[in-house]
């Protein structure tokens, strides 16, 4: 029996557009659990194996656009899909990672070591500035209007790479889906250089892969 890829199966007209939010490679602060923040971190020689690996499957989603943060590890991660696909990468400043303040540089056992209180009450949903940084809200309101706007420029069925961090994926993706803030901790976390994809559909933006590694299959059933 034939196996239909996803790439043919979403080839089909009405389709809608796509966006593909993926999270820069490893860097050095990832193995040693500190909080990146808006601090401009390479990447590891693993992360950039991880992205070049990465963008060999992406470039078969066939992207229209690539738009990344301005920090070098997703700036780097970015450049391996645009030298595969022949595209530009706009860079925006406005996909930055959270700023987190005095957390920025602590490793995860620091911060609760110091700050115990204000950790808890951030993972119990509650809005807090970690660090006296940006509330998680306010990362939203900066990274989800360049997402769409970028979304808005593509063709009918085209796709968008976003090259972001984890924290602003998630919350950008808990603004496209019009989450409560208070939910947005109930998407799990990405792994270096995987990527979650959000489709266009009759209602809104919906979530169609989370912190996946491969490439998407189409959904067959009665949820389509």
């Amino acid at each position: 029996m034939a196996v239909t890829s996803f790439s043919e199966a979403s080839a089909g007209k009405g389709r809608g557009r796509r966006i593909i939010l993926w999270r820069h490679g490893q860097t050095a602060w990832n193995v040693e659990r500190r909080f990146q923040g808006t601090t401009d971190v390479e990447l590891t020689e693993t992360g950039v194996a991880q992205a070049r690996r990465a963008a060999r499957l992406l470039v078969g989603l066939k992207p229209a656009a690539i738009v990344a943060s301005d920090l070098k590890r997703a700036a780097n991660t970015a450049a391996e899909l645009a030298a595969l696909t022949g595209l530009d990468v706009t860079h925006d400043e406005g996909l930055r990672e959270t700023y987190a303040g005095v957390w920025q540089g602590l490793t995860h056992e620091e911060i609760i070591a110091r700050h115990g209180e204000e950790y808890a009450a951030w993972k119990r949903g509650e809005p807090v500035r970690r660090g006296g940084g940006e509330l998680e809200t306010e990362v939203a309101d900066r990274a989800a209007p360049v997402v769409l706007r970028h979304a808005e420029k593509l063709p009918e069925d085209g796709t968008l790479v976003v090259v972001s961090h984890g924290g602003t994926i998630r919350t950008t993706i808990g603004r496209l889906l019009a989450l409560d803030p208070h939910d947005w901790e109930s998407l799990g976390g990405l792994s270096n250089c995987c990527w979650s994809v959000l489709g266009e559909g009759a209602r809104g933006w919906r979530l169609l892969e989370h912190n996946a590694g491969t490439l998407p299959e189409p959904v067959l059933g009665d949820d389509d």
